[in-house]
């Protein structure tokens, strides 16, 4: 009974620890071979954040160890950099 117990607590905690935000290795490997816009938002989902400057537009997804960062310009993924997340402001 003990053991049926631990086990179904070890794969409850194991279960909880997946659920939570994807780090930013996650993050850049589902997004491996992501071109346009449309890919990206089909392997990731919407942006947390999204600014826009003419044709060039930076999404901004946040991840459990910093943030990852795509520049789209026109329909096109042209760049992306995984960072530290921003310090929160005082």
């Amino acid at each position: 009974m003990r053991r049926t117990l631990a086990a179904a607590l070890g794969a409850l905690l194991l279960a909880a620890a997946a659920c939570g935000p994807p780090t930013k290795h996650d993050l850049l490997s589902k997004a491996e071979g992501a071109e346009t816009k449309q890919a990206l938002e089909a392997a990731l989902g919407p942006p947390d954040d999204r600014s826009k400057l003419g044709p060039i537009e930076t999404w901004k997804y946040r991840a459990a160890d910093g943030e990852v960062t795509f520049v789209l310009t026109g329909d096109r993924v042209t760049f992306q950099a995984a960072g530290d997340a921003p310090a929160a402001a005082p």
